[in-house]
């Protein structure tokens, strides 16, 4: 018997989706240099620019010289330290919900969430389009898993309908390769008068959006009892590391419980904790880091319009270029990197078959010398691969 990997790899490679890792040689930044060649980054969710904030690395080299490097255990046996306290805390209040619950990655918290309140005999419903961790953990579950139609509530409806148990609608807040946002009044409302649970992952939704970066749920004026389960990760606008679930006491109280993802992992380094202490204060008072950041996507937009790139309808910083073939999404990023630009191409299977793009994505760092800069050698590069252009 042979897994014949080499072939599974061959055959990835012939169907242009073979990934390769970049490597980054210094900070998250605009410039950077990656493979030795020194590019202007457009590929980054550190959408605030706070990954290498001063005041935020400050914050984690004392956090470290305090608390040292490792947390030692779980947060159950003797992780459970005081900035992870601290940080639950100040995520709560921000959220404005009851209690925060802190996990080493959103892919843990996902998991966490979703296995710890539906099993066998309940029903769990997701966004097609949703993050892999999120579509996961309904299969993991072992909930009857099924999924509704992008952003769907009709779809949403008719699968309401057919639920049995206890339900759990999820979806992302923003949509991580569309940059789309949820619809979620109206899946909200939807969830509700069926008497099912929404659970909603804002992974990207913190920081750029609402009137204080407080994200979706701000951004739409939503509750406690609209969304019940609010997940959202640290190393995105946060620009640090790690997770947390935020809703009522009786919710966390369940997932210390009952959810393994969160009992049987050691917890993240304390450090990680005051660093983004620090970054949530800098994202709630720094508010022209989304003043800007607003402005930098309506100009990549407008300009984008005029090139005649095939957007998709993203009012957030996740701006993609809609290409089609895998190939050709390839050879648009090579071409923009021959020029000092690093944009990245997404394939299949992480978006869907023929929807090949690039994912440009804006941080409040960029100057508009800089986008000008980007969406000139668009101009140059677009009709080079679209040949329709």
């Amino acid at each position: 018997m042979s897994f014949n990997l080499a072939a599974r790899l061959a055959e990835r490679r012939a169907a242009h989706l073979y990934r390769q890792r970049p490597l980054l040689e210094g900070p998250q930044g605009p410039e950077v240099v990656v493979d030795g060649q020194a590019l202007l980054a457009f590929c980054s969710n550190d959408y605030l620019g706070l990954a290498n904030h001063p005041e935020v690395t400050a914050a984690m080299r004392a956090g470290a010289e305090r608390w040292g490097v490792g947390g030692g255990a779980s947060h159950l046996v003797i992780g459970h330290s005081t900035p992870h306290h601290q940080l639950e805390e100040a995520l709560a209040e921000f959220t404005g919900r009851p209690r925060a619950l802190l996990f080493s990655t959103g892919y843990m918290a996902n998991l966490a969430a979703v296995t710890a309140l539906v099993g066998q005999g309940d029903t769990v419903l997701e966004d097609r389009l949703n993050h892999a961790s999120l579509l996961d953990a309904g299969l993991l579950s072992g909930a009857r898993f099924s999924r509704y139609l992008h952003n769907d509530a009709v779809s949403l409806s008719k699968r309401l309908d057919g639920a049995s148990g206890n339900t759990l609608v999820v979806s992302d807040g923003v949509f991580s390769m569309d940059g789309d946002l949820a619809d979620l009044p109206t899946l909200c409302a939807e969830a509700r008068s069926k008497g099912a649970w929404m659970m909603v992952d804002d992974a990207h939704g913190f920081g750029p959006l609402g009137a204080s970066g407080g994200g979706i749920v701000e951004h739409f004026r939503l509750g406690l009892d609209d969304v019940p389960v609010l997940v959202g990760t640290l190393g995105k606008a946060f620009g640090t590391a790690g997770a947390f679930v935020a809703g009522s006491e009786e919710l966390i109280e369940t997932l210390i419980q009952f959810a393994r993802p969160y009992i049987y992992t050691t917890s993240q380094p304390p450090a990680v904790a005051c660093a983004t202490l620090k970054s949530l204060e800098v994202l709630r008072t720094e508010s022209w880091r989304r003043e800007h950041l607003n402005k930098l996507i309506a100009r990549f937009r407008a300009g984008a319009a005029e090139i005649g790139l095939s957007l998709m309808d993203s009012p957030t910083p996740i701006q993609p270029i809609l290409v089609g073939d895998s190939e050709r999404a390839l050879q648009l990023s090579a071409l923009l990197m021959a020029r000092g630009l690093l944009v990245g191409a997404i394939r299949p299977p992480t978006v869907p078959a023929g929807s090949a793009r690039l994912r440009v994505t804006l941080s409040a760092l960029h100057s508009e010398v800089q986008l000008e800069r980007l969406l000139d050698a668009l101009a140059e590069c677009w009709p080079l691969v679209n040949h329709d252009a």
